[in-house]
């Protein structure tokens, strides 16, 4: 199906399939095993290996501006979305999975999110990725319609999309269709990489306050995939990753989390799903905020 309509990734996919099997055919139990398996395991090396797709020195080369437009885009969007989300009377792990995938970089993101988090189910999971299927593909036409219409430059339509466009496949759609394929794609992979230090800090703080008073246990202070994503970044960003070697890593992250995802599907119960009108309200807002910040920070910094 991605070869077909590449602006659905292959996790976006794979998790769809997943959904598709579990609601109109079902899952045996023989076959649970394996696919809780593959939900936690295969998808925490699929996470670690992300990070071989990012240099640090090739996303810093972008400028302190364009980093400054990712960063505080990426902060108020993940702030503000749940409170707004309790405001709407959403659960918080919903809240926290949309806020996730808008602001950082869609279901790869939602997938660690929830796998880093005691709070967030398989249904709150389903909702996230409706929302970055709906409102990223819908960026895809709108965004550069927005940029001609503002008479954006093609490195501000570029910083743009990186910057507010969730799924890496929705930005590089985007950035192919209007000749700013390589700024945009690096400068989403600069909100990739705040995919660790984010799910670190609400890790750390929801298992903190989870421990009862007077309790000695601590948890890690980072999970250990999530130290393991940034071991790879700094590893790829020695330059000392032979080429071979990150020519084939996103395939193969792209398999490993196809084959998680299409486990977390399984989980996901359709009829729930239907029902989260109130998901995809804040999924358009915080899509609106994510946009509206971004670009304010193009349009004075870029």
């Amino acid at each position: 199906m991605n070869h077909f309509v590449p602006v659905l990734s292959p996790a976006v996919v794979a998790v769809v399939s997943g959904a598709a099997l579990a609601n109109l055919v079902g899952v045996g139990e023989r076959l649970k095993p394996g696919l809780r398996f593959v939900a936690k395991r295969v998808l925490r090396t699929a996470i670690v290996l992300l990070g071989l797709q990012i240099a640090v020195p090739q996303v810093l080369a972008l400028g302190w501006r364009t980093v400054a437009v990712v960063v505080l885009a990426t902060g108020v969007t993940f702030t503000l979305t749940p409170l707004i989300g309790r405001r709407l009377g959403l659960t918080p792990g919903t809240s926290l999975l949309v806020a996730t995938g808008v602001s950082i970089c869609g279901a790869a993101a939602i997938a660690a999110m929830r796998e880093s988090t005691d709070d967030s189910s398989d249904d709150d999971a389903a909702s996230a990725l409706s929302v970055v299927v709906l409102y990223g593909t819908t960026a895809i036409v709108l965004v550069p319609l927005a940029a001609s219409w503002l008479g954006l430059s093609p490195t501000q339509l570029g910083v743009w999309a990186g910057a507010a466009v969730h799924e890496v496949a929705q930005v590089a759609a985007i950035g192919a269709a209007s000749g700013v394929l390589v700024t945009a794609v690096t400068v989403k992979l600069g909100r990739v990489i705040l995919l660790a230090p984010i799910v670190a800090l609400t890790s750390y703080r929801r298992h903190r306050h989870a421990v009862a008073p007077g309790q000695s246990k601590r948890p890690p202070v980072i999970p250990l995939f999530v130290a393991g994503f940034l071991a790879m970044v700094a590893l790829r960003s020695t330059g000392l990753v032979p080429d071979v070697v990150t020519t084939a890593i996103p395939q193969v992250t792209n398999v490993l989390m196809a084959a998680a995802l299409f486990g977390l599907g399984t989980g996901i119960d359709a009829r729930i799903l239907v029902k989260g009108g109130r998901a995809l309200l804040l999924g358009a807002i915080a899509t609106g905020l994510v946009g509206a910040v971004s670009l304010a920070g193009v349009m004075l910094l870029v």
